[in-house]
């Protein structure tokens, strides 16, 4: 079975079952500043899992792109990467454990869908502990499916606990499936034992911060307001499985992505070839994200340098010294680009960049590899020669060296405050939660996108936003700096809508009726067959209308005085406001 064959099987298995197919979403967090990839389909469906209403109904089901840097140590081996494909179904508040757990099982093992052999099954569940009760419950469930019970084992929340995607929301505990193909007969399977291809998470548990103003934080579980289901099954893996092969890199597309590799090398070495084709498949994919990201020492942009120069240092190892991330790249958007449709529409982007981060490192590797050797200090090299922290520690493993860890620590803690304070500042239509006050300064930024395109004119769009209990930011399309009229007279414009109690209402319509409503929006794939359109004001002749999943407020007259703080440049052809309700 192929991975196109599988994700295909997935899609209609749960069409039958009533979920609605729903496109996957970029690899940058939209609504999560304290996130820097998408590494699961949950993460997206945040707003929906905390009890708004999805446009496409409760039962939902798609593929989705990841990126997860966690177990990065890893990759090399037969089932590690940094960049995956992740089929999920949910139930938002609609179906639980036993439906779950009957419609997993069904998929697996019906010779009619992936026909795995039951016997071969073996299942983990949460053992419990002091905040959370153990989960017997969907250990009795797989008994019922024929599961014996010294086919499940219960272990704890580093093993059987999903969630949050960040460091709060929805969470919940998990039940695994794993599949061994090696044993000879079904009492010689072990318990979590062989390749985990499947989880199902029940998220009933909301992790909140106890105390924000506390200098240490600490966090407390509080039930959802509604029981949700999550589940993941890796794409590589699972094809891997079905096809037994050991390796997720024995199938395609990472098969032909590593014979590329192993064609370039001319000291051929399996563990770093595989490294070169995981890392610069991700690259590939991150660079050609529509959000435009680029390699730098910040947030995205690091993780993906990071990524790059790893490849080019392993090409190094096993021979490869032209320029090749670039051709790496053109394999993969060839090989994904007709499911992956943003590969191919910026394969240029992605190629100039993979040029010209190969051509910076290139110039800098000697002498920074030099200057390592002669004990420089790894956080000059990060800065001056732009080697990961990461790379610098394993180059100092490698080679027996010893470095100042203490002054290491330092300077990289420096960075990290630096890095913590730009991803704070982060304009991925960030919201920092959904409390009264961040949904309060979430409509004010509705009006004052509209005010802005009434005084500055129609070629104003928002470009991101960045929305806390303090302030709202708003970087928008306008290449001049404002004058102080033209901040007065769009504070006007917001303060007078706040002062009519204009009500902010919503529908639920297609892309098209959006279209024909001029809802502001970027009509992308990444909605689904219906989006949320709030309008403020009348509806036939709205002040403001758009198309947005986050929580609003049903008045104007709720939000107090609007004062614009500061207007700034952001980019070039980009500027920035701050705000405040008083």
């Amino acid at each position: 079975m192929t991975t196109r064959e599988l994700k295909e099987k997935y899609l209609k298995f749960f069409e039958q079952k009533g979920h609605r197919v729903i496109p996957g979403a970029s690899l940058i967090p939209e609504n999560d500043p304290t996130a820097l990839f998408i590494s699961a389909g949950m993460h997206p469906l945040v707003p929906y899992l905390l009890g708004e209403k999805h446009p496409m109904g409760k039962r939902l089901v798609n593929v989705q792109k990841s990126i997860r840097t966690s177990d990065i140590d890893e990759v090399g081996d037969d089932v590690h990467l940094t960049f995956f494909e992740m089929l999920g179904n949910w139930s938002l508040g609609d179906y639980w454990k036993k439906e779950a757990i009957e419609m997993s099982w069904e998929f697996l093992t019906d010779k009619k869908w992936l026909g795995l052999d039951k016997d071969k099954i073996s299942i983990t569940c949460f053992e419990g502990d002091s905040e959370v009760k153990k989960d017997e419950e969907s250990a009795k469930i797989w008994e019922s499916m024929g599961i014996p019970k010294n086919r499940i084992k219960f272990l704890g929340r580093k093993d059987n606990w999903w969630g949050p995607a960040g460091k709060t929301g929805p969470c919940g505990p998990d039940t695994e499936m794993f599949y061994d193909p090696r044993p000879t007969s079904q009492d010689e399977v072990v318990a979590g034992g062989g390749v985990e291809i499947w989880n199902d998470v029940f998220m009933e548990y909301n992790k909140k911060i106890q105390n924000p103003n506390a200098k240490i934080q600490t966090f407390e579980y509080g039930p959802l307001k509604q029981k949700n289901v999550d589940t993941g099954m890796g794409v590589e893996r699972t094809v891997a499985v079905l096809n037994g092969k050991k390796s997720v890199f024995d199938v395609e597309p990472l098969k032909s992505i590593l014979g590329a590799v192993k064609k370039l090398a001319t000291n051929y070495d399996e563990r770093p070839a595989r490294i070169i084709t995981d890392h610069l498949r991700a690259a590939t994919f991150i660079l050609g994200d529509e959000k435009g990201i680029v390699p730098s020492n910040v947030e995205q942009g690091y993780v993906l340098r990071r990524l790059i120069r790893r490849a080019i240092r392993y090409g190094k190892k096993i021979g490869i010294e032209k320029p090749f991330t670039h051709e790496i790249a053109k394999l993969v958007i060839e090989l994904m680009g007709d499911e992956y449709p943003e590969l191919e529409k910026n394969k240029d982007f992605v190629i100039e960049q993979l040029v010209q981060e190969e051509e910076r490192f290139n110039k800098t590797l000697e002498k920074g590899l030099k200057e390592f050797e002669e004990g420089t200090d790894p956080f000059i090299l990060f800065t001056t020669y732009g080697f990961p922290i990461e790379m610098t520690e394993e180059l100092a493993k490698e080679k027996g060296i010893k470095i100042d860890r203490k002054k290491f620590e330092q300077e990289f803690k420096k960075h990290q405050e630096l890095s913590r304070t730009a991803i704070a500042g982060r304009f991925k239509s960030g919201l920092a939660d959904h409390s009264e006050q961040v949904t309060k300064l979430h409509t004010a930024t509705h009006l004052l996108l509209a005010a802005l395109r009434k005084v500055l004119g129609n070629h104003v769009y928002q470009k991101g936003s960045n929305i806390t209990a303090e302030r709202l930011r708003l970087d928008f399309s306008h290449s001049e700096k404002l004058t102080p009229e033209q901040i007065k007279k769009v504070e006007d414009i917001v303060n007078e809508q706040i002062k009519k109690d204009l009500p902010v209402s919503c529908c639920e319509v297609s892309l098209e009726e959006a279209k024909k409503m001029m809802a502001m929006g970027v009509f992308e794939s990444k909605y689904g067959d219906k989006v949320k359109v709030y309008t403020v004001g009348d509806k036939e002749n709205p002040f403001s209308c758009e198309i947005c999943a986050g929580p609003h407020i049903k008045s104007t007259a709720e939000l107090g005085h609007f004062k614009i703080l500061k207007e700034e440049a952001s980019s070039a052809g980009i500027r920035r406001i701050r705000a405040i309700l008083e």
